[in-house]
């Protein structure tokens, strides 16, 4: 009567909180998903979540199934990672590294999960503050790069993990407060707080700033994100960061956040990788689990 899918639906529809972010993740359509559930509850005879509640709220049959889909698909991953392991798949290298601090948010809690299940796999991390990791990783020095900023060349794959909205971090007390949303000529005017990288790294100018030919008042570099909204919060200046980073400092009431231009800028985040380390067991599932504590931690976060 219950299926696996069922289950995989139900904590996607959990963890996306919309039908329709949640087809994007099981990749189906959104029709398909909608028939799969109501043949389960047709199946069980009673309803699993309240229509037309933000977030969605789940009944108590809804709830029960939840609580089966966190106990058995957990079981299942750590199946398939014991079996690859028992293939000879267990052995190898991973060198991380990322190309902003925000990208901790996340990035730490895989890690952790990824050494429980792999020990055996030689795990290090760096920031790509210093260099530039795309060719350090085209030349073998390292293996994974977290990047927004995918450059074409031969031998590297991009898997995209999630996209996100960079918007405009503000303080309490901006004039920029009343606005609804950023023009690029607002920030002329401005001290811009980003990462000690290179203009052409950094989404706020890339996808904002460089098409209008603007350029910041002043720039100012912190290493750290929390240093970065300090700043902010002091009103020192602004800054350019992934909703996923703000929405603490948001919810706190520490900072505000504008949207970048009328739309928004949406960005992709990417897992840079050699052809040659695409199919590796331990690749492949350390890419699953980042995407699997990605969505479930992260607020804002849309389905690549």
């Amino acid at each position: 009567m219950i299926e696996l899918r069922h289950l995989k639906t139900l904590s996607a529809l959990r963890d996306a909180g919309s039908l329709v972010e949640a087809a994007e993740r099981v990749h189906l359509t959104q029709s398909a998903l909608s028939h799969q559930i109501k043949d389960l509850e047709d199946r069980l005879s009673c309803s699993l979540f309240i229509r037309k509640t933000k977030p969605i709220c789940f009944t108590s049959a809804g709830q029960r199934l939840l609580t089966l889909a966190d106990e058995i698909l957990p079981m299942i991953r750590n199946t398939e990672r014991d079996i690859a392991r028992l293939a000879g798949g267990e052995a190898g290298r991973l060198n991380l590294c990322i190309e902003c601090h925000s990208c901790f948010d996340w990035l730490m809690p895989t890690i952790d999960h990824f050494r429980q299940h792999w020990p055996e796999v030689e795990l290090d991390l760096s920031s790509g503050f210093s260099f530039q990791p795309l060719p350090a990783l085209a030349r073998g020095d390292l293996d994974l790069v977290i990047t927004s900023d995918p450059e074409a060349r031969t031998g590297i794959t991009y898997i995209p993990l999630f996209t996100y909205e960079s918007r405009l971090a503000i303080s309490k007390q901006h004039r920029l407060m009343a606005r609804r949303y950023i023009h690029p000529e607002d920030l002329a005017q401005e001290t811009l707080i980003t990462y000690p990288v290179e203009h052409q790294r950094l989404d706020i100018f890339n996808h904002f700033l460089d098409a209008a030919d603007v350029e910041p008042a002043t720039i100012r570099t912190a290493e750290l994100t929390v240093m970065m909204l300090q700043l902010v919060a002091s009103g020192r200046g602004v800054a350019a960061l992934p909703n996923w980073a703000l929405h603490e400092y948001i919810q706190r009431d520490y900072i505000a956040s504008r949207p970048l231009g009328e739309k928004g800028v949406w960005c992709t985040l990417y897992a840079a990788i050699r052809d040659d380390q695409k199919d590796a067991e331990f690749m492949v599932d350390f890419l699953n689990t980042a995407k699997d504590v990605s969505f479930r931690n992260l607020t804002g976060i849309k389905t690549a």
